[in-house]
């Protein structure tokens, strides 16, 4: 019987049907394995991933293989987003025993949940140079029958490997000005130059890489180092936003390149790249003034409320990379179809973009920049700013037609970490001074903040993800921490009390539930359904690493260093100092896997500013004064406000501020040693 009708899991409920026995992970299925002695068939994917969909067609949906598998298995499908945990256990069992990893993750595991074989995607029939996955299950039913004791060992000896995966990946080095440098500067020696980015093909966007050479970039470096920083980092923004894996014509990103040149998409969007990208385009608009990023930021935002945005407040989790059955059909176009859309635009839209009637991928059109805005305007005598307004133009007409196409398939579920991560681009979207669109911003962000505090957090306990009404039960780091940062991006934003105290008490409960003493956090609670016992987890994971999504304890550590600033809280800043003498090393070593650790190293070491602003906040001097504070790009920097009387459990740092004068007032600090308090914009602009 399959049992995943009544999942709150999108990815899960497209398996439903399937011929297969399904199980979702739990207790259930466990006992089922131990008492029936059989092998578990562990399937893990998402909902916008393409080969998931492949392998279910040929494979879960076929009765002679599902026959095969209901006999043989105990068959347990687990989505990876609402189950990071599991996600994260097994993928490391799938590297150390393939020495890659990806989805579908299918891995086969003792009922003792001890890996013995494991793989990705297995085709129907040999090909790939991969073995059909029909012989991969009698393959295993053999050795599970005849061979029972090399498979425990086997399985035993993985076991003893991924436990070690959360153990400290440093001997207790502190980071240092030196450290950081040394990590931006090993950033530099791999960078391509010639396409932007790091790494090969498959490429990744790699946005808290670009985050921290940013920052790093604002620090006090070398002029040298500090130009070479930055261009490295808008290199990288530019080669990305060009197209391919950039929707030019309606926003946002895909999840990676498939090749070099940033030109062949991957075509799934998930929340949590177009959250992150969308931030670092802010910041560079932020610190360059340049049109581009800001247009690539606002862009981003529109796409995720056009198309991730649930009636609820919340974001969705992903839109699918395959429409009608094909990858990419959705955005891709052809000759035809652009000169009916375009009409007598098609041939200043050919020369923006390139356009041949052979197309440049499988017989359709991608679209890629080959002519930016002054060159384009060059060649059709207008103006950069003229250029640039006639083919958004031309963008609005073929987004127009394009929704006029089945639309790919969208994960409707709602999670609470990768909703703080979006979170946090709304706010600091709303916050920035002349962005389209910031009020609007701000009500989103507002929205967002209200669901995560309500519908994710049911009787005051915070819940992993939200479908159609239901929260799970689960619960993991990741989200504590990105609420955490979201809600205090927000504060800073509109200085509303309830954000503040809200970040506050999750921290308090973070600390309590996930606290190793070993040093850092568990991605699971102590006391919840994410709890590991010896029939649900085969240990408690502690993931060190930051991926496509910074991990949980790079985002705990940023967190209690931002709520440390806000509150002197001296247990915050030594819990966090001592997470980065976990990763201090490696973090140098290899940057791009810490990059969100990297950037909160760079606030625990550089100078932090403490501003406190007094004064009615309705009042146009008050209101000037935060307006300034807020001016470019500080990545440095706390802010708190607020009228009188200055609430109770407002941060610490508002505390015995008084007006000066009667005026509205504004307090710099560093470390809670402050400055004489100023009553002008420019005497603020001075000490800033």
């Amino acid at each position: 019987m399959n049992r995943l009708g009544e999942s709150t899991s999108p990815y899960l409920l497209q398996h439903a049907h399937n011929p297969v026995n399904w199980h979702e992970w739990g207790e259930e299925a466990l006992e089922t394995a131990r008492r029936e002695d059989k092998p578990i068939f562990l399937s893990i994917g998402y909902a916008a991933c393409h080969w998931c969909h492949v392998m279910a067609h040929e494979s879960f949906e076929d009765p002679g293989t599902a026959a095969l598998m209901n006999e043989v298995f105990v068959n347990i499908k687990v989505d990876r987003e609402q189950r990071p945990d599991l996600d994260s256990i097994y993928m490391s069992a799938t590297v150390a025993m393939t020495g890659s990893g990806g989805w579908p993750m299918s891995v086969f595991l003792t009922p003792d949940l001890e890996p013995f074989f494991a793989g990705t995607y297995f085709p129907p029939v040999s090909r790939y140079n991969l073995p059909s996955f029909r012989d991969v299950l009698n393959s295993i039913s053999r050795s599970w029958h005849e061979e029972r004791g090399k498979v425990r060992e086997i399985g035993a000896h993985v076991r003893a490997h991924i436990q070690r995966q959360g153990e400290p990946i440093s001997e207790g080095v502190s980071l240092t000005q030196e450290l950081l440098d040394g990590a931006a500067g090993r950033l530099l020696e791999d960078y391509d130059w010639g396409f932007g980015g790091w790494g090969g093909a498959p490429k990744f966007p790699q946005p808290m890489t670009v985050e921290f050479l940013m920052r790093r970039s604002s620090a006090v470096v070398s002029p040298e180092q500090k130009e070479s920083l930055l261009k490295a980092a808008l290199h990288a923004l530019k080669a990305m936003a060009r197209g391919g894996m950039y929707d030019v014509v309606g926003g946002g990103f895909a999840r990676y390149s498939t090749d070099m040149e940033w030109r062949v998409p991957h075509f799934e969007k998930m929340l949590y790249d177009n959250a992150q990208l969308a931030l670092v385009y802010l910041h560079a608009w932020q610190i360059t003034g340049e049109r581009f990023y800001r247009h690539t930021c606002e862009e981003t935002l529109a796409f995720v409320i056009r198309e991730l945005t649930g009636p609820e407040g919340g974001f969705y989790s992903s839109l699918d990379a395959d429409s009608e059955g094909e990858e990419g059909k959705f955005y891709v176009w052809t000759f035809e179809e652009m000169k009916e859309v375009l009409g007598e635009d098609l041939g200043f839209f050919r020369t923006a973009y390139f356009v041949t009637p052979q197309g440049n991928w499988e017989g359709r059109i991608l679209l890629q920049r080959a002519a930016d805005d002054p060159t384009l305007g060059g060649r059709f005598n207008l103006s950069p700013d003229s250029a640039a307004a006639r083919l958004a133009a031309c963008h609005s007409k073929l987004l127009a037609a394009r929704s006029m196409r089945p639309r790919p398939g969208t994960d409707d579920k709602a999670l609470t970490a990768w909703n703080g991560l979006m979170l946090s681009a709304f706010a600091q979207a709303a916050r920035a001074n002349d962005l389209d669109g910031q009020d609007d911003y701000l009500e989103i962000a507002t929205r967002i903040a209200g669901f995560l505090l309500t519908s994710l957090r049911p009787d005051g306990t915070l819940r992993r993800a939200w479908r159609s009404g239901r929260a799970s039960n689960e619960v993991f780091l990741e989200d504590y921490a990105a609420l955490i940062c979201g809600l205090l991006d927000l504060y800073e934003t509109d200085f509303n009390n309830r954000w503040f105290v809200a970040a506050l008490e999750l921290a308090e409960e973070m600390v309590a539930r996930f606290d190793d003493p070993a040093g850092g956090f568990f991605d699971t609670p102590v006391d919840s359904e994410g709890c590991p016992r010896p029939t649900s987890l085969p240990y408690r994971p502690k993931d060190l690493q930051d991926s496509a999504t910074p991990c949980g304890n790079s985002l705990a550590c940023d967190g209690l260093l931002r709520l440390a600033a806000f509150t002197d809280r001296a247990d915050f800043r030594q819990k966090a100092e001592g997470m980065l003498r976990l990763i201090a090393e490696s973090a140098v070593r290899y940057p791009t896997a810490f990059g969100r650790w990297l950037q909160a190293a760079d606030f625990a070491m550089e100078s932090v500013k403490q501003v406190a602003v007094v004064g009615e906040l309705a009042e146009t001097i008050t209101r000037s004064l935060l307006a300034e504070s807020r001016r470019g790009y500080r990545p440095r920097m706390v802010a708190a406000a607020s009228g009188f009387p200055i609430p109770e459990n407002a941060p610490l740092l508002l505390r015995d501020r008084p007006l000066i004068d009667g005026k509205p007032t504004a307090y710099v600090c560093e470390g809670f040693v402050c400055r004489l308090p100023v009553t002008t914009v420019e005497a603020l602009r001075e000490l800033l």
